[in-house]
């Protein structure tokens, strides 16, 4: 009797020790989970504020360029002014930079918001695809922005074969630096609201 006493008490032990470590691993794997998802969510703050801040210097590098100078066509001196203005792509660029500034700032507020209330960033799955959806448009719009745009500033920087005409940006080379700037950071915005639509998707996919 006393034998099988002892052995009833060390199952109980066993069985309780084993609870123990149950809760503590629960508890662990619980908390490591809370960590990797803080982690995701400032990493998506920081993505915002990257784009927000590539969005604004394409904005503003971009109202920026005008230029006044002189070129020589035929031998005569002939004066040039060149402002952003002045082609329909850029002020497609102001546009986009424009609305993507404005999208990307209504984002990063209420992920902020969210954050400081330790709520989660992506609260359902209807919030995901409508963040995904605006994150894409956008995305599209930026690349189709600085494509158009491109185009125009290499135009302007080997000026048109099989005549006179010349590179313009020797003369407006201020216009051109900041048409380059603006291009480029358009660009990186639209490649930080691919990857955040991207963070999206993998959200979707795993609830």
């Amino acid at each position: 009797m006393v034998g099988s006493r002892k052995t009833t008490s060390v199952g109980e032990e066993v069985a309780e020790v084993g609870k123990v470590v149950v809760e503590i691993n629960g508890t662990m794997n619980e908390a490591g989970a809370r960590g990797l998802l803080r982690k995701g969510d400032v990493a998506q703050v920081c993505l915002r504020v990257m784009c927000m801040a590539a969005s604004v210097t394409a904005l503003s590098f971009m109202v920026t360029a005008r230029e006044a100078s002189t070129v020589s066509i035929y031998g005569f001196q002939l004066p040039v002014n060149s402002k952003w203005s002045f082609a329909d792509s850029y002020e497609y660029l102001v546009g986009v930079s424009a609305a993507v500034v404005a999208h990307s700032l209504l984002q990063l507020l209420i992920n902020v918001s969210r954050l400081l209330r330790k709520s989660p960033l992506i609260p359902s799955r209807n919030h995901a695809w409508l963040t995904y959806a605006g994150d894409q448009v956008f995305a599209y719009a930026m690349m189709s922005a600085g494509s158009a745009a491109s185009g125009v500033s290499n135009l302007n920087r080997t000026g048109i074969r099989h005549t006179a005409l010349p590179d313009f940006c020797k003369p407006l080379h201020i216009f051109c630096y900041h048409v380059a700037i603006s291009i480029a950071c358009t660009f990186l915005s639209g490649l930080l609201l691919a990857i955040s639509a991207i963070q999206n998707v993998i959200w979707l996919s795993n609830n």
